[in-house]
């Protein structure tokens, strides 16, 4: 089958198209075709091996990559299930996640794929997976989000925070989002009831106070974003992005822990969905607003599967708007 592959750690140039052997089915497995892959700031972290800890912690591969085939948001067709498997049979259309989906064909276990939405083209559904689980989480599960509430969305243009605004507002929130001046009207559309420029101003300037606040950007100190938020707001930091080649995201998401339990808001950090936990729920939740309506996908740019590395410069620039996605079929 058709790769994209690495061999050590570094930038999107040590990426290269590949002709390797497919994987096949084992028990309790799923064969997928890949039909199209997401791309997340998560990878291109996993190809530079960046933080450094992350290394330590053994999820990435201490001198080389733990896997040769990056990529882990996929939408495509069952092609084969292992023995033990229910629920899927060949031919079904899937979307969920799939360790090594930068390629023709991926395995993955079944309470890591739901059904595709049949009004979403693959490109779209690829999308669906960690930012749109990410952000229910953000928003629903940890953020604890009410009807009525002021919540504050920054980073609203990009992946997570296109879905994050939309299940707000499907929620019944007045909801702020913070963008660039671009993706101010696309915010608008996605259910802001406010929009912020952050090239113009600094939300934690204004004076307005969030019950809630969803940060995926990282970019401001934890004493300036408390500013901004209510008496008893919560304010939930994903770092996803965030740099720093030591401790990168984490080392502002553990001070986020560390000052938690002294003051009287709620801060909670969590981290990009994958799949190293209970993930089908929150699939199938995200899917059923699909097919209600309430949340759309925003694609910005398709590349093919040979054009992996400059889709995953772009995502690693930070100004992705939406999602950016692999075409791989």
């Amino acid at each position: 089958m058709k790769a994209i592959v690495q061999e050590r750690f570094g930038p999107p140039d040590v990426l290269r198209p590949a002709d390797i052997e497919s994987p096949e089915a084992g028990p309790g497995q799923v064969l997928v075709r890949i039909h199209a892959a997401a791309l997340n700031p998560y990878d291109w972290h996993m190809l530079r091996g960046d933080p450094y800890v992350a290394r330590l912690l053994g999820g990435v591969g201490l001198t080389r990559p733990k896997s040769r085939v990056a990529g882990i948001d996929a939408a495509g067709e069952v092609v084969a299930v292992g023995a033990g498997v229910d629920g899927l049979r060949p031919g079904d259309e899937v979307l969920g996640f799939c360790r090594g989906s930068f390629a023709e064909f991926a395995c993955t276990t079944p309470d890591l794929l739901v059904a595709k939405p049949a009004g979403l083209t693959f490109e779209e559904a690829a999308a669906v997976p960690m930012a749109a689980v990410t952000a229910l989480r953000g928003i629903r599960t940890v953020g604890r989000a009410e009807a009525g509430q002021r919540v504050l969305v920054n980073g609203a243009g990009g992946g997570i925070g296109t879905f994050a605004v939309q299940i707000a507002a499907a929620l019944g929130a007045e909801v702020t989002g913070v963008c660039s001046t671009r993706n101010a009207e696309l915010v608008r559309s996605l259910g802001a009831a406010h929009v912020v420029d952050y090239t113009r101003e600094d939300f934690t300037d204004r004076g307005e106070r969030y019950d809630l606040i969803l940060d995926n950007v990282g970019g401001r100190p934890l004493g300036r974003l408390r500013r901004a938020l209510a008496p008893r707001g919560t304010l939930v930091a994903n770092g996803g992005g965030s740099p720093g080649h030591v401790f990168g995201a984490m080392g502002a998401l553990l001070r986020v822990a560390a000052v938690g339990p002294f003051v009287r808001q709620r801060l909670r950090p969590i981290l990009p969905a994958v799949p190293d936990g209970p993930v089908h729920q929150d699939l199938l939740a995200v899917t059923a607003l699909v097919e209600a309506g309430r949340l759309v996908p925003v694609v910005d740019r398709t590349y093919p599967l040979s054009d992996t590395a400059a889709g995953v410069r772009h995502v690693e620039e930070g100004h992705a708007r939406g999602k950016a996605v692999i075409s791989v079929a």
